[in-house]
């Protein structure tokens, strides 16, 4: 699922969408035999993988700066898929879902959903993985499978929001139709990707329906455990997707958790160098800083009431002559630390506001 104004990009594929035990506490596996041959209602095996699984997954949106065909910047929303491992907070996703966003949300499944802001603390973006964090306790996980355990026809169960359908997760249903795939994905937005493709092995092939919205969400065995991370759909085949082996992931999952990357201070705007050409183009009042194109929704410069069009000409007492130097001042920022923003409005008004810092859902150092 590569994010446009609440969407994806369709290319060769679409990039959509024994137990590790990551919580603490033994889940119980649905006994596809305890049903007593019943195949309808609650008794059926596929419900109760479902039953089992679904409180543990959320829907995953992010807040993204993108260019229009004119070259203005416009904010749009992308929607995923995540899985709850742990819970203090811990969510499986795929990269791409969350890659380049300046916020990042967790809803739960309920049908009043809690929301959560989350950040990255860890992931491999080159196989498209990547672990959240949400400021949570107590929340319902669902326990990590064994994929290599894996065989040809055995039944899988596919869940997430696919299509950003209103009315919660959809659930879809098939079996292994290969195992040990290799395939590429174009996304030419993808910073660490070679000739913008990202390459993907030990990749599992369902039939089970993987669509826009999708990507990040749990594969499930019948055991109600997941044995893989959906993240591509065929763009000119029916009923084939691909799922990247949870085996493959569970290292990058423990590694974030044991050693997650350090929450950096945001501001939350997308920003221009001013220069004297682009001051006389707009007939801005000042002749260098960081012209603010866009802020990010609910995000702390919002909150502040900074707005498109002011320029920043401090922050925390520096001054500010380009939009890099933004990013290079929040450097030496700690979030939650609460400093003074300077600004000139597109009148000339030269104004000060308190801004309380964010952490950066996607910290610099995130690959």
């Amino acid at each position: 699922m590569r994010r446009s104004l609440l969407g994806a990009v369709a290319l060769a594929f679409l990039a959509t969408a024994c137990s590790v035990d990551l919580t603490g506490h033994s889940a119980s596996a649905a006994d596809p035999s305890s049903n007593g041959g019943a195949l309808n209602g609650a008794a059926e095996p596929i419900a109760a993988v479902v039953r089992q699984a679904l409180p543990a997954v959320v829907n995953v949106t992010t807040d993204v700066f993108q260019p229009d065909p004119f070259g203005n910047v416009q904010q749009g929303k992308g929607v995923g898929t995540g899985f709850i491992v742990r819970q203090d907070g811990i969510i499986v996703t795929n990269c791409h879902v969350v890659e380049g966003g300046s916020k990042i949300t967790v809803s739960t499944s309920e049908q009043t959903p809690q929301q959560y802001d989350a950040r990255v603390i860890g992931g491999d973006c080159q196989h498209d993985l990547a672990v959240l964090k949400v400021d949570a306790s107590g929340l319902p996980t669902v326990p990590l499978g064994d994929s290599g355990a894996l065989v040809l026809g055995q039944r899988v169960v596919a869940i997430g929001y696919a299509l950003a359908l209103e009315g919660g997760p959809t659930v879809t249903a098939g079996i292994v139709s290969s195992l040990d795939r290799t395939i590429t994905v174009q996304d030419p937005s993808c910073r660490v990707c070679k000739n913008g493709a990202r390459v993907y092995s030990n990749v599992i092939q369902t039939d089970a329906a993987i669509n826009h919205g999708n990507s990040g969400g749990p594969l499930l065995n019948m055991a109600g455990q997941v044995v893989g991370i959906n993240s591509a759909g065929a763009a000119t085949a029916e009923n084939i997707g691909f799922a990247i082996a949870i085996d493959s992931a569970k290292d990058t999952i423990q590694q974030a958790i044991a050693d997650p990357l350090a929450a950096a201070a945001y501001l939350g705007v997308s920003s221009q160098t001013v220069t004297p050409a682009l001051a006389v183009q707009l007939g801005l009042p000042v002749h260098s800083g960081a012209y603010v194109i866009a802020t990010t929704g609910d995000g702390p410069a919002q909150h502040a009431g900074i707005g498109g069009g002011d320029v920043i000409v401090a922050i925390d007492g520096t001054t500010v002559t380009t939009a890099d130097a933004v990013g290079s001042i929040l450097a030496g920022l700690r979030p939650g630390q609460t400093v003074t923003v300077d600004l000139v409005s597109p009148s000339g008004v030269r104004r000060s506001v308190d801004v309380t810092l964010g952490a950066r859902p996607l910290p610099t150092r995130f690959p």
